[in-house]
C-alpha cells in the first residue's frame, strides 16, 4: 500500500525534466534529479540515504529492452534471471527464485502484489516502455513506508506525466525472441492546464529452446491498452486519472490441458494539493481485477481496492514530519484441481496501516531521520516495522549514511492455506501457525562525486533473518510448511559512472553476497539460488548527433542448487535517428555464446534439459509525430 509520490511532481519540476532529455545530462544534473520512493517526498538523488539506483528513460531506450524484466537488467542492485520465454526469477539481497517473495514493486503507484504467494507475477506485468519516466530501484528495507514485504528492495516504476506525452508514437519490433508493436496518442485538453494519452500494445514472445535444441512450448502473446490524465487545478492541486486492460495466452510446457489465459484490468485515481506553509496532502485509490487459468493445476479471481493517505507537513527549518495511513480490501478466488487446493477457496483479506516519520536536521550537514508502521494482516494480526536513519554530507559532492530497520513478510495464502493433493491424505499442507518472516538489516553507505565527470554509490549491509519459510517433514511421510530457517546475509553493492568524453561515457556496478542458513529442514528447502557475485560494465557512445553505439557485458557467477554455471553476456545495440521523428535501431545479445543456461526450470523434470537463453538480433523502428 502507499502513494508514488514522485508520480505527481510540481510544475518546474515536470517542466525541467521534460525541457531536458536524459541523454544529455551531465552527472551533476543526474544527481539533481528528483527521487520519492526512499522517504515519500522528493528529493534529490544524491541526498537520498539508501542504496537507490535510478533507471531512466533513455538507459532504457539504449538498451534496447522490449519487457519490464529486461530493463531491471540495468539495475546492479538486482538480480535478474530469465527461465523460459515469459519467467523471470527477481529479487535483490538474495532469496531468489520463480516465486521470490521479499521485493515490492509498484506501477505509479498501484502495488502489483499477488497474496497468493506474496510476489509478482512477472508475466501479467507490463507498460509502455517508452512512456517510463524512471524507475527507481531501491534494495534494502522499505517496510517503514512501505509495509510488509518490502523486505530486500523496493521498485517503483514512475511512468511520465501527459503533459510530457504530447504527439504520437510507433513502436514495432522483430527478433529471435519475441515480436510487438505498439502506438501511443497525447494531446492537452481544457485550457492547457490538462493533458492526456492513449496506448496500445500487442506483443508476441517465440518458443524457447532446450539443450538438447528441442522447442519448449512456451510461446505467448498478449495484448494491452489504457490511458492517463493528468491536469492542475487551484490552489497548488494536482489530480490524475489513469487505467489499464490486458489479456494474454501462453503454451503450457508438459501438458494437454490447453493454453495458461491471463487477463485484468485497473484505475486509479490521485489527487495532491501543497500549501504555502510547506504542508501537502496526497491520496490515492485504485481498483484492480486480475484473472489467471492454468488448466490442469489451478485459477485465481482476484479483486483489490485500496486506499492511501500521506501527510507531510514541514515543522521549521530543522523538522520534517510525513504521516499516512492506508487500507486494502483484496477478493481472492482459487478455482481448485485434483493436484493442489487452497481450502478454503474464497478468501477475504484486509490490510490495514498506519505510519509516521521525522526527519531532524541537527546542522546543515548532519539529519537523523526516524520512523515506524503498524500494518495489521489476516494472519498474524498488527507487524511494527520500524527504522532509523543518520546522514552525514562532509562536503555537497559526498554522502555518507547508515541505517537499521526491521522488516517482515507476512504470510501468503500458499503459506497456511495450501494443500497438496485437494484432499486427504495430504503430501503437503500450510502451516496452520506460520508466522512472519523477520529482517533485521545494518546499512552503510556512501555516495560521492569526486568530479565533475564521475560519481559513486557503495553499500554494504548485514541482514539477519528469523522465521524463514521451511519444508517440514511429519511423522506420516508427509510435509508441512513452518518456519525453521535462520539465516544471515553479508553484501556490498557499488556502482559508479565517468563520463570519458562528452561523446562517450562508462557505467560499471558491482554485487557480492555472502549467505549463511541453519535449522533443521534446510536441506529440504534453500531459501533461493543466487551468485555470490555479479558484475556489469556498459559502455555507451554518441557516435554523432544521429548514431549512438552501446556495449553492455555482464556477468553472473555459478548458482550453488540446482547448481547453474557461471556466464558472461555482451549485448551491443546500434541506434540510427534517420530522421528527426524516426530512429532505427538494432541490438544483438549474448554474443560471446550461442545460448546459456540463467536459472533453472521450477519443475525438477525440466532440470536434465533446461531451458537456454540464445544469441538473438533485435531490429525496432520508433516514429514519432
Amino acid at each position: 500500500m502507499g502513494l508514488a509520490g514522485g508520480s505527481v511532481c510540481s510544475a518546474q519540476n515536470t517542466a525541467r525534466a521534460n525541457a531536458v532529455a536524459y541523454a544529455d545530462m551531465t552527472l551533476e544534473e543526474l544527481g539533481n534529479l528528483q527521487v520519492t520512493s526512499v522517504s515519500k517526498k522528493e528529493e534529490r538523488l544524491a541526498d537520498a540515504a539508501a542504496a537507490i539506483y535510478l533507471i531512466t528513460n533513455d538507459a532504457i531506450r539504449r538498451s534496447g529492452a522490449q519487457t519490464l524484466p529486461e530493463a531491471l537488467r540495468l539495475a546492479p542492485n538486482l538480480q535478474v534471471a530469465r527461465i523460459s520465454a515469459y519467467q523471470y526469477a527477481i529479487t535483490a539481497r538474495g532469496f531468489n527464485s520463480s516465486t521470490a517473495n521479499k521485493l515490492l514493486v509498484l506501477i505509479d503507484g498501484r502495488a502489483i502484489y499477488a497474496p497468493l504467494y506474496s510476489g509478482v507475477f512477472w508475466d501479467a506485468q507490463d507498460v509502455l516502455l517508452q512512456d517510463v519516466d524512471r524507475i527507481e530501484v531501491i534494495s534494502g528495507p522499505g517496510g517503514t513506508l512501505w509495509g510488509a514485504n518490502a523486505v530486500n528492495g523496493v521498485i517503483n516504476i514512475i511512468t511520465r506525466q501527459a503533459q510530457a506525452t504530447d504527439g504520437a508514437l510507433i513502436h514495432a519490433s522483430a527478433g529471435g525472441t519475441a515480436n510487438g508493436l505498439a502506438f501511443r496518442h497525447g494531446a492537452a485538453f481544457g485550457d492547457g492546464s490538462g493533458a492526456y494519452r492513449v496506448y496500445g500494445k500487442v506483443d508476441r514472445g517465440l518458443r524457447s529452446v532446450r539443450a538438447d535444441d528441442s522447442s519448449v512450448a512456451d510461446a505467448w502473446d498478449r495484448t494491452q491498452t489504457g490511458f492517463r490524465a493528468d491536469w492542475r487545478g487551484e490552489h497548488n492541486a494536482a489530480m490524475t486519472v489513469q487505467g489499464d486492460a490486458y489479456r494474454g495466452a501462453a503454451e503450457q510446457t508438459g501438458t494437454t490441458g490447453g493454453q495458461q489465459q491471463i487477463s485484468g484490468g485497473n484505475l486509479l485515481a490521485r489527487w495532491s494539493r501543497a500549501s504555502g506553509d510547506g504542508s501537502a496532502w496526497r491520496v490515492q485509490t485504485y481498483l484492480d481485477h486480475t484473472r489467471r487459468e492454468v488448466p490442469g493445476s489451478f485459477s485465481e479471481k482476484l479483486n483489490t481496492l485500496d486506499i492511501d493517505v500521506q501527510y507531510s507537513l514541514l515543522g521549521d527549518a530543522s523538522r520534517q514530519w510525513i504521516w499516512g495511513g492506508g487500507y486494502r480490501l483484496s477478493d481472492d478466488d482459487v478455482g481448485n484441481t485434483q493436484l493442489i487446493a487452497f481450502l478454503p477457496p474464497k478468501r477475504q483479506l484486509r490490510w490495514a496501516n498506519l505510519y509516521g516519520q521525522m526527519e531532524r536536521a541537527f546542522r546543515s550537514d548532519l539529519r537523523l531521520t526516524t520512523g515506524v508502521k503498524l500494518e495489521s494482516n489476516e494472519y498474524t494480526g498488527v507487524e511494527v516495522l520500524p527504522s532509523v536513519k543518520l546522514a552525514w554530507k562532509p562536503s555537497g559532492d559526498t554522502l555518507l549514511w547508515s541505517g537499521l530497520s526491521r522488516a517482515v513478510r507476512a504470510p501468503s495464502r500458499i503459506d497456511t492455506e495450501f494443500f497438496s493433493p485437494a484432499a486427504p491424505p495430504y503430501v503437503l499442507a500450510g502451516g496452520p501457525n506460520f508466522r512472519s518472516e523477520i529482517a533485521t538489516t545494518l546499512e552503510f553507505g556512501w555516495r560521492a562525486q569526486p568530479t565533475t565527470s564521475s560519481s559513486y554509490s557503495v553499500v554494504a549491509f548485514r541482514s539477519n533473518y528469523e522465521y524463514l519459510r521451511s519444508l517440514d517433514s511429519l511423522p506420516n511421510g508427509a510435509f508441512v510448511l513452518g518456519n525453521n530457517i535462520n539465516g544471515q546475509v553479508d553484501g556490498l553493492e557499488a556502482w559508479g559512472s565517468y563520463q570519458v568524453t562528452p561523446s562517450w561515457s562508462l557505467d560499471a556496478g558491482l554485487q557480492l553476497l555472502n549467505e549463511r542458513f541453519g535449522g533443521p529442514s534446510l536441506a529440504l528447502s534453500p531459501p533461493g539460488n543466487d551468485p555470490r557475485a555479479q558484475w556489469l560494465l556498459r559502455s555507451r557512445w554518441n557516435i554523432s548527433e544521429s548514431q549512438q553505439f552501446d556495449v553492455a557485458l555482464r556477468h553472473v557467477d555459478a548458482l550453488p542448487t540446482p547448481a547453474i554455471p557461471a556466464y558472461t553476456a555482451v549485448d551491443v545495440r546500434y541506434g540510427w535517428r534517420l530522421s528527426k521523428p524516426v530512429e532505427l535501431a538494432v541490438v544483438a545479445r549474448n554474443l560471446l555464446d550461442p545460448r546459456h543456461q540463467e536459472f533453472a526450470p521450477p519443475s525438477s523434470r525440466d532440470r536434465a534439459n533446461p531451458v537456454l537463453i540464445p544469441r538473438t538480433i533485435d531490429v525496432t523502428l520508433t516514429v514519432r509525430f
